[in-house]
C-alpha cells in the first residue's frame, strides 16, 4: 500500500474499533474464557480482512505485507483488545510461511486467513523464549510450552522445537492445556504440556533461523502495539487535564504538567518512528532488521512503561480505581516488557 492508502486503512480499522472495542466491551470480554469478543474478531476479519493481510493471494489472503498487519496490531493496542491478531494472524501465519512448506500453506492458511480458525505458537520454556520448551522424538512431542498467546482458545498449535516447526491440534492425544494467570487481564496466556503427542512437521528449514526471524517479527509487533497503547494513554491524559479543574483553572494549563505531557509526546513520537522502522525492516527482511527491531523493542518498551506511569500520576486518585482504564494500560505496559523476552543487542557482522 502507498502511504495514503495505509493512512486510510488505519482510519478504517480505528473507526471500527472505536465503535465496537469500547471499554465496556473490553471489560466484559476479560471475564470470559475466550478473553475477547468473537463478534469483534469476525467483524475485523470479514469487514477489514485483518487476518488475511499477510497471507498470499493463492491461499485466500490479501497478499499485503507485514507492515499492514503490524499497523492493525498497533490499533488493537490502542484499545487493549485481546483478539488473536498477534498470536494467530501474525506469528502463526508467519511461522507457516517461513517454514516454506507449500502443502502446509495450502492446507492451513485459508482458514487462518478468513479467521474461522486460529493458531497459537508454542515456543518458550519456563525460563523464557531463548530456548524451546518442547522436544520431538519419533515424530511425537514432549515437554511444556509456556506463555502461549491464546493457547487455550486456539484450534491449531504450531510448536517450535530445536528440530523445527510441528503442527498439532488442541484436542490431540497427549495435549494438556492450562490457563496461565497473568498480570495483564486483557491478554490470555496458557501453558501447554505435550506427552508423546503426535505431530506433523512443517518445512525442513533451519530451526535456529526460523526462531530468530520469528523473534524479530514478535518484537516488531510488540513495538507497534506498545506505541498504539502509549499514544492512547497520552490522549487520555491530555483530555483529562483539560477538563479537570483545580484552583479555578484546568490543571493542564499549569506549566509543570505541560512539561510532563510534552515529554510524553516526544517519547511517543520517537517510539512511533522506531516501531515503523522496525516494521519496514522485518517486512523487507533487510540486513539491518536485527538492529532496527532491537532498538524498537528497547525504546518502545521504555516509552510505554514511562507514559503509562505518567498517565497514572496525572490522572490522580481516579487512575488507581478499578473503573478507570489507566491501570489496564499500566499492566499491559509491564506485561509486554517481558513478553518474548528482551534479548541482547545484535553483534554487527
Amino acid at each position: 500500500m502507498s502511504s495514503n492508502e495505509l493512512l486510510e486503512f488505519r482510519t478504517s480499522v480505528r473507526a471500527l474499533l472505536g465503535k465496537h472495542a469500547t471499554s465496556a466491551a473490553l471489560r466484559s470480554a476479560m471475564d470470559t474464557d475466550l478473553g475477547y469478543d468473537p463478534k469483534l474478531w469476525r467483524m475485523l476479519c470479514e469487514q477489514v480482512g485483518v487476518a488475511a493481510l499477510a497471507v498470499p493471494e493463492e491461499w485466500g489472503g490479501a497478499g499485503a505485507s507485514l507492515v499492514e498487519s503490524l499497523m492493525v496490531v498497533g490499533e488493537l493496542g490502542r484499545t487493549l483488545s485481546g483478539v488473536p491478531m498477534l498470536g494467530s494472524a501474525v506469528l502463526g501465519v508467519q511461522a507457516i510461511l517461513l517454514a516454506g512448506d507449500e502443502q502446509a500453506g495450502a492446507r492451513l492458511l485459508p482458514d487462518l486467513a478468513d479467521g474461522s480458525r486460529t493458531a497459537a505458537l508454542c515456543w518458550a520454556d519456563a525460563t523464557g523464549w531463548d530456548s524451546a520448551g518442547v522436544g520431538v522424538s519419533d515424530g511425537k512431542l514432549s515437554g511444556a510450552a509456556h506463555y502461549v498467546l491464546h493457547g487455550a482458545q486456539a484450534d491449531l498449535l504450531l510448536v517450535l522445537t530445536d528440530d523445527g516447526l510441528f503442527e498439532t491440534t488442541t484436542d490431540a492425544p497427549g495435549v494438556t492445556i492450562a490457563a496461565t494467570p497473568a498480570l495483564d487481564p486483557t491478554r490470555k496466556l496458557a501453558t501447554i504440556t505435550f506427552t508423546e503427542a503426535p505431530a506433523t512437521r512443517i518445512g525442513t528449514g533451519d530451526p535456529a533461523a526460523l526462531r530468530r526471524r520469528l523473534r524479530e517479527i514478535a518484537w516488531a509487533a510488540l513495538a507497534a502495539e506498545q506505541v498504539g497503547a502509549a499514544r492512547r494513554c497520552l490522549e487520555m491524559t491530555v483530555d483529562y487535564t483539560a477538563s479537570r479543574v483545580q484552583f479555578g483553572r484546568p490543571i493542564g494549563s499549569f506549566q509543570a504538567l505541560k512539561h510532563r505531557m510534552a515529554d510524553m509526546y516526544v517519547l511517543v513520537e520517537s517510539a512511533e518512528s522506531a516501531a515503523l522502522a522496525a516494521a519496514l525492516a522485518v517486512a523487507e527482511d533487510s540486513p539491518s532488521a536485527a538492529e532496527d527491531v532491537w532498538v524498537a523493542r528497547r525504546h518502545c518498551t521504555e516509552t510505554f512503561s514511562t507514559v503509562a506511569a505518567e498517565t497514572i500520576q496525572l490522572h490522580g486518585g481516579i487512575a488507581i480505581t478499578w473503573e478507570h482504564d489507566a491501570h489496564l494500560y499500566f499492566k499491559r505496559a509491564h506485561a509486554t516488557a517481558e513478553l518474548f523476552g528482551t534479548g541482547k543487542r545484535p553483534v554487527a557482522a
